[in-house]
């Protein structure tokens, strides 16, 4: 299968329940399903296939053996990423708070992270437009997902990241500054203005999807459009620490807040004092209750909005379910001092447990009109084609109703929707893709996000699809190098998570958040005769850098002096940025996984999709479009080995070259594969599995230095049975086993994030080692530590974490000097030649740094962080 453009559909079911932290609950554990649907599958890719037809090619959308529905891919990949973090049990409330303070607290090398990436990113760039290159589908310039958005009436615009904080515009978007760098969580769940003016944050996203981590709970800003938040700017105690905060809802002098710990509400007038919980289900399940370590506790309490009668705000009705359904599934009101669920008079909208999941409501600023979209548990389990119930108006205004459908899943694709083939139409990710709102001066004017921007201007009777998922497949696309998506307007990025209404300079502007960053269009926009909004502006212009980069690879530009860096990142394909760019340019579609550039020439690279799915270019996939009516053009290759096929693989899965031969490579599945073709690999087959790991097991750490190859391991890889191993041998095949690491040993029974060998002794290497101590992690063999080293090979380890803060460690480098570099999900610290004891390396946000590598002459260190881009910083600098 061909596969052009790969956009990455993020279905997961996760469940989080560590503070500013990610954690999941395996899949097969979520309450309401006759066991786990999603196993290990091959690599799906539901994208647009390009086929050649004369003088030109059409995009169409392909199915793969699950029926194209990817779910269980994607769910899958969510897990994997959480495992990392909890494996061998749960992690306890709080690991995030103390580890950030710890690592506040350590003593700072010298020097200073410069941010390299802070520049536009454009998804539509004309140098690249190969075959694995997503380039012309109209997304125009982008930056990481947003959560959240807030605007006012006087131009100014709030954009709350995933994982890189919330940032400011005065100028009704662009010219971005960030406002919350001195929290300890940087990941958003809600922002909310109320009717004075000030800006609330409720910290921890709550898309439950693959990379969302929890917060320290919401903070509020007297004068947003001056200050920033502080750490004393929380609201209540630590109630809310280590949750996800869905919605802000403000009503009879409160503020309500949907958490993953039930429903919340305190003063919005005296901001001290304890937050009072309002409704839980199943408040046995909480931090303290009885059932509190219960492995489905995580799902037992996920309230997503709440809905507060305009005209009495003591009618309050409360969406409350697991989005994969549970009995617990519902609306609640209050009826004779207690809640009490809705079980009839709602009309259309549904009241049982297995047709209510996640909810979004938005009222009119007239009171006039309440709205509402519902996915579904049943539909999500059972439709491929959408997991969308419908969208909902009441015409009374009343969040009790009745209810109207207004509009579903086939209603929403009839409206020039890009998604209208089966196994992937408009609701698909309706549990991930949400928003609403209503136009302030017209109740009948609403926006509605799911994977695409819809719109009705008559209260739902007709939609338009005013920001389609992108331009592949429309009559206007054309892959024309000289326009960005042929005559097609711009879109927006894909899958939709917020919205705001904001004027500036007297005009009305809508502005959506979704996977690919922030844009806007006016109002009462223009549309063509498809329906497509002809007037989307990206406001993602490099000022704002929330990127999230799994990888980095550094090579030298040799055709402009310098290095050309690449990277992959979550739904943004790989980034690449040559020494002269002024603009970051996207040569490799989809999510990017791990990366590989031969440091002697930065053209020479290979991007992973997932599962080990491998493109490979020599010309820094350079192309302008003319491989679509001359194949021999094509300038990038898929080169995937045999564990792609058969899922045997991480959904990130290991790839390394040798540090004293860039044409030998490593890559980890079930099997350890070596290639020793470098960058002029042309197909799969010219791997060889030098050695089996077992069946059940796959790696999660690969390193090779002259010939000697050194993986990490893990199998069974959740909480259920986990187990973790090293394995050590050839290049060339000989002298392969595994080293002996007893379930409570020295190496802790946890994931095993990253090797770092010795430039000048293949026989000494550390180790990373993810996930928390003992002290939080509730397992078998947690163990105590982060970083191991070995001078024998492999053979014995010893733990060198001393003073490092207990946080997950996920990636490390030697330097040339003999210094030690570890990547953690909080920062990055440094162990000076000689020394035992770890520095902080200069000050960074709260944000997950993944990985790690030194530039071609080992002068400078670069840092792939997940939510602020990538960073650089000088090694003679860290002293």
């Amino acid at each position: 299968m061909s596969a052009p453009t790969r956009k990455r559909r993020w279905l997961t079911i996760c469940a989080i329940t560590a503070s500013a932290g990610l954690v999941a609950i395996p899949a097969g554990a979520a309450p309401g399903g006759a066991g786990s649907p999603f196993g290990v599958r091959a690599l799906a890719r539901l994208a647009a296939e390009r086929e050649h037809a004369v003088g030109a090619i059409t995009p169409r959308a392909t199915a793969d053996n699950d029926g194209g529905n990817e779910a269980d891919e994607i769910a899958e990949g969510a897990d994997q990423y959480a495992e990392a973090r909890t494996s061998p049990g749960v992690v306890a409330p709080g690991a995030y708070g103390a580890a950030w303070t710890s690592l506040r607290n350590l003593p700072a090398t010298g020097g200073s992270w410069r941010n390299i990436t802070d520049l536009p990113y454009n998804s539509d760039d004309s140098r690249y437009r190969d075959i694995d290159s997503n380039s012309s589908g109209g997304s125009g310039e982008v930056t990481g997902r947003m959560a959240a958005m807030a605007a006012d009436d006087d131009g100014y615009v709030y954009a709350g990241s995933a994982g890189g904080g919330v940032w400011r515009s005065r100028r009704g978007g662009g010219h971005w500054k960030p406002i919350s760098d001195k929290l300890p969580s940087q990941s958003t769940g809600a922002l909310a203005l109320d009717g004075a003016g000030r800006l609330w944050l409720g910290t921890g996203e709550a898309t439950t999807n693959a990379d969302a981590y929890l917060g320290s709970g919401v903070y509020v800003l007297s004068d947003p459009h001056h200050g920033t938040f502080s750490a004393r700017s929380r609201v209540g105690g630590d109630e809310l620490e280590s949750t996800t905060i869905h919605e802000l809802r403000f009503g009879g002098g409160r503020v309500w807040a949907a958490t993953s710990e039930g429903v919340w509400s305190h003063s919005t007038k005296k901001l001290t004092g304890a937050w009072k919980l309002e409704f839980a289900p199943n408040p046995d399940y909480l931090p303290g209750g009885s059932k509190a370590d219960d492995d489905s506790a995580a799902y037992k309490n996920i309230a997503n909005d709440i809905a507060i009668d305009p005209k009495d705000p003591s009618k309050v009705v409360l969406a409350v379910g697991w989005r994969s359904g549970d009995d617990y599934n519902g609306f609640y009101t209050r009826s004779g001092g207690s809640w009490q669920r809705i079980s009839s008079g709602f009309g259309d909208l549904p009241t049982d447990a297995d047709n209510v999941g996640n909810v979004t409501f938005a009222r009119s600023a007239d009171g006039s009109r309440y709205y509402a979209i519902d996915q579904s548990p049943e539909q999500l389990n059972t439709n491929p084609d959408s997991g969308l119930e419908g969208i909902y108006v009441s015409k009374s205004g009343s969040p009790t109703g009745p209810w109207t459908k207004i509009a579903d899943y086939q209603g929403l694709a009839a409206g020039g929707s890009a998604l209208t083939s089966s196994g992937y139409m408009p609701g698909v990710q309706a549990w991930y893709n949400q928003f609403l709102t209503v136009d302030p001066a017209n109740a009948e004017h609403v926006y509605a996000g799911l994977e695409e921007v819809n719109e009705t201007k008559d209260g739902g009777s007709t939609w338009s699809t005013v920001g389609p998922y992108w331009n592949f497949g429309f009559s206007c696309w054309s892959i024309d190098p000289a326009k960005q998506t042929g005559g097609c307007n711009q879109t927006t990025h894909s899958d939709q998570h917020a919205v705001a209404i904001g004027s500036y300079h007297g005009k009305s502007f809508v502005y959506v958040g979704n996977d690919g960053g922030v844009y806007k269009r006016p109002v009462d926009g223009s549309q063509d005769a498809s329906g497509h909004a002809t007037d989307w502006t990206s406001l993602n212009d490099g000022t704002i850098d929330t990127l999230q980069y799994y990888s980095v690879g550094i090579g030298k530009d040799l055709d402009h002096g310098g290095v050309s860096v690449t990277g992959g990142l979550q739904d943004n394909g790989q980034s690449i940025l040559r020494s002269n760019d002024t603009v970051m340019g996207s040569n490799f579609g989809g999510d990017g996984g791990d990366t590989l550039t031969d440091p002697a020439n930065g053209c020479d690279m290979a991007e992973e999709y997932v599962y080990l799915a491998i493109q490979v270019t020599q010309n820094c996939a350079v192309n302008d479009g003319s491989w679509t009516t001359d194949a021999s053009k094509v300038t990038s290759y898929q080169v995937a080995p045999a564990d792609n096929a058969t899922g045997e693989a991480r959904f990130i899965a290991p790839l390394a070259a040798d540090a004293k031969n860039s044409s030998t490579w490593i890559a980890g599945g079930r099997h350890v594969w070596v290639q020793t073709h470098g960058y002029a690999i042309r197909s799969g087959s010219e791997w060889t599995s030098v050695y089996d790991l077992g069946a059940g097991r796959t790696a999660t750490a690969v390193a090779a230095s002259g010939g000697k190859v050194y993986v990490g391991w893990c199998g069974p890889c959740n909480n259920q049975g986990f187990a973790r191993g090293i394995a050590v041998g050839n290049a060339d095949g000989t002298g392969w086993h595994d080293i002996t690491l007893p379930v409570a040993g020295t190496v802790p029974n946890r994931y095993l994030s990253g090797f770092a060998v010795d430039p000048k002794n293949a026989d000494h290497v550390f180790l990373a080692v993810n996930g928390f101590s003992r002290h939080w992690t509730e397992g078998p063999g947690a163990g105590v530590g982060h970083v191991f080293e070995s001078t024998d090979g492999g053979t014995t380890w010893t733990d060198v974490s001393a003073n490092l803060p207990d946080v997950p460690a996920d990636s490390a480098v030697v330097t040339q000097n003999g210094g030690l570099a570890v990547a953690t999900d909080l920062g990055v610290v440094y162990r000076a030649p000689g020394r035992t004891q770890w520095q902080r390396v200069g000050s960074l946000p709260a944000v997950a740094v993944l990985q790690l590598k030194l530039g071609p002459d080992g002068s400078t260190l670069y840092a792939a962080t997940h939510g602020r881009g990538i960073y650089t910083i000088k090694v003679r600098d860290l002293r």
